[in-house]
């Protein structure tokens, strides 16, 4: 019998995005992200959350979704922007491929606390 892990294991452990199961992204590692979903051409959007209802339904969208927008810092200042507003949120950024109607690619960029 194995010893209890402090870890949580992937079937047991929540996740919210896609890199759920990494270590948090680095700045750097968030601006690559950014840039990858514009280089796409998805469309970037922001959505946040209070932790306690981060599972289970669509999280409230920040604005409108950034239609067109191919600047990786007006994207990240809107990511900033709504957790200011929100301080106690997830935030996650969302691209939208418009091609299959789905989301591309969707990671948290703060997380709230108690999470």
């Amino acid at each position: 019998m194995h010893a209890p892990s402090a870890m949580k294991d992937y079937e047991t452990q929540a996740s919210l995005e896609t890199f759920a199961f990494l270590p948090p992204l680095t700045r750097e590692e968030i601006v690559e992200q950014a840039a990858y979903i514009i280089a796409q051409g998805w469309t970037p959007a922001v959505e946040h959350e209070e932790p306690a209802r981060a599972s289970g339904h669509y999280w409230p969208m920040w604005k409108l979704p950034f239609f067109g927008e191919t600047d990786v810092n007006a994207v990240l200042a809107e990511c900033e922007a709504c957790r200011q507003a929100y301080p106690g949120h997830h935030v996650r950024l969302v691209g939208y491929d418009n091609y299959t109607q789905c989301q591309g690619a969707a990671f948290v960029v703060f997380r709230g606390r108690g999470w």
